[in-house]
């Protein structure tokens, strides 16, 4: 311990932490890591399911998120433990891959690790029981392949697509609409995706809020919305087959980037320099209009004697446009975005059917629209609510729904959901328990456990009893050979019967590459976790 002076005179002590901090290895290590992860797979437990809960999420700025969607949820969570971090890195990974089922894959996760734990304390070795979970992953991730229902997903209006996008937004805030948002999204990726490459181009859909309103105003706009309005009041709110002039460069005299120094003595001098200021911009708006462009977009500001020169000749024109929507702009006009005046030529003009300004509610909001874009099919999900709050949610909401629409076109096959294929894949994994002879034996039975740990959080955020549930679901499945009962979580229960019922049968189902991306990538995680045994400080490297 050292005392010191600040600048001011008042003593503090210096207090030598590092020396006296105690560095975990082997078993201690692996209890603790475990421990911080199984903390964060905890906090998200009970936002699982239709029933979920919601999370207040308050950040140091004081911004207030509403939220329980998982990925959204741990990204704004401070986390500091090391371990602890991997598991927010693993709701990324499954946010980035497939965009849905990022709270489900830390629970798996977090689950798996309470089972880790518990056989370390009997005394298997750390890999031991990793490769039991790999093992057990294998013949999880099979009973899934075989239990998957093959769906036209195109048959009766695309059915299957919007009851997966309606499961999907089940468990949401926006859960109230979730019929109206799920068609909303079906019909954003199909307008966008190439059904013979089985592919879908998510740059091309944007996802634009405006505050205002109710969320049943929500809908879909074939073509772009920017947040944006023509910058005179005077110029014309609706221009037909629009030629754009996409540019990056901003409508004022250039500037030295040297150091400069202009004196003026005479009026004479001052109205030279404003004739040649002035011809600046007559000759920037003349090379505008000979390119043939009746729309200008820039990226930067106007300034006014431009702007009125622009108003003067017929030509509207949007300012301080971002680059990502500048870029979509250019993408889906077939333009090319140009960064100087003298660079300007029709062939890099973009084209759109019609370009119109639009208000909305009583405070007369304005965005601007560009419909029937020439070279691509981009469309834009126009989302309102009543605040801030509900609008960020409901846009969280639709790219859960936009990403398993898109799962589903990828991969038509499905699995049935109310923790239905959980429950089967740990029945699977049990069976395959008892052809294991080695110590194995027992990581494998214990990844089974883990697996019903999400049905087990299912029912007990409906209000059910989890263990009874979880078990009456499992016996209907065994005594019925039908791997598609899942808990009734949103009927009306009377008896034991009542707590399975057919998930299929109720459209209550998501994407088989959902559930197979969530299982290994959780397995993945948590042999990366088992097998840290010692977590070394920056300090400690540089000394040795």
């Amino acid at each position: 311990m050292n005392v010191a002076v600040d600048e001011f005179g008042n003593p503090f002590i210096i207090l030598k932490e590092q020396e006296q901090k105690k560095r975990l290895k082997g078993l201690e290590a692996h209890k603790a890591n475990i421990l911080a992860a199984r903390t964060v797979a905890d906090t998200l437990r009970t936002s699982l399911g239709p029933k979920g809960m919601d999370k207040i999420i308050v950040s140091p700025d004081g911004d207030v998120v509403i939220t329980n969607d998982g990925a959204t949820i741990l990204e704004r969570m401070q986390v500091e433990h090391q371990t602890a971090k991997l598991l927010v890195e693993l709701s990324k990974s499954q946010d980035a891959e497939v965009g849905d089922g990022t709270t489900g894959v830390v629970i798996l996760a977090g689950a798996m690790l309470d089972q880790a734990s518990r056989l370390l304390d009997k005394g298997l070795h750390p890999l031991r029981v990793a490769d039991g979970f790999e093992h057990a992953c294998q013949v999880a991730t099979q009973r899934l392949e075989d239990i998957a229902i093959k769906r036209d997903i195109h048959a009766n209006d695309n059915e299957a697509l919007v009851r997966a996008a309606v499961t999907a937004l089940g468990s949401k805030v926006v859960s109230s609409r979730q019929k109206q948002l799920a068609e909303v999204a079906v019909k954003a990726v199909l307008s966008v995706a190439d059904l013979e490459r089985r592919d879908v181009n998510f740059d091309l859909i944007k996802v634009e809020g405006k505050a205002g309103g109710k969320l049943e105003d929500t809908c879909l706009i074939n073509g772009i919305v920017v947040d944006k309005d023509i910058s005179h009041s005077q110029m014309p709110k609706v221009t037909r087959d629009a030629k754009l002039c996409i540019l990056t460069c901003p409508f004022e005299p250039p500037k030295p980037k040297t150091k400069h120094k202009l004196d003026i003595k005479t009026a004479e001098d001052y109205k030279k320099l404003q004739a040649a200021e002035q011809q600046y911009f007559v000759d920037m708006v003349d090379s505008v209009q000979k390119c043939g462009a009746n729309f200008v977009i820039c990226q930067w500001g106007f300034d006014d004697e431009a702007n009125h020169l622009l108003m003067q000749r017929g030509l509207p024109a949007v300012r301080w446009v971002g680059g990502v929507e500048l870029e979509l702009i250019a993408i889906a006009t077939g333009g090319r975005i140009v960064p100087r005046f003298s660079e300007l030529s029709p062939d890099k003009l973009g084209r759109a059917g019609c370009i119109r300004e639009v208000s909305f509610g009583t405070e007369k909001d304005v965005m601007l629209v560009i419909e029937d874009c020439a070279n691509s099919k981009a469309v834009t999900i126009l989302v309102r609510g009543g605040n801030v709050m509900v609008v960020k949610e409901a846009e969280r909401c639709i790219h859960d729904a936009l990403c398993c629409v898109r799962n589903l076109i990828r991969d038509d096959r499905i699995v049935a959901g109310g923790g239905a294929a959980e429950v089967a894949g740990a029945a699977a994994v049990e069976e395959a328990a008892d052809q294991v002879r080695s110590v194995e034996h027992y990581a494998v039975r214990a990844f089974a456990d883990a697996l019903l740990a999400l049905p087990e959080a299912l029912a007990e955020n409906s209000g059910l009893s989890p263990i009874s549930t979880v078990a009456a679901v499992k016996a209907r499945q065994l005594k019925s050979n039908n791997p598609n009962l899942g808990i009734n979580c949103m009927g009306v229960v009377k008896c034991e019967d009542d707590l399975a019922v057919d998930m299929v049968d109720e459209s209550i189902y998501e994407a088989l590459v959902s559930k197979k991306h969530q299982l290994q990538l959780a397995t993945q995680v948590v042999k990366m976790i088992l097998k840290i045994d010692d977590v070394i400080a920056p300090s400690e490297l540089h000394q040795q």
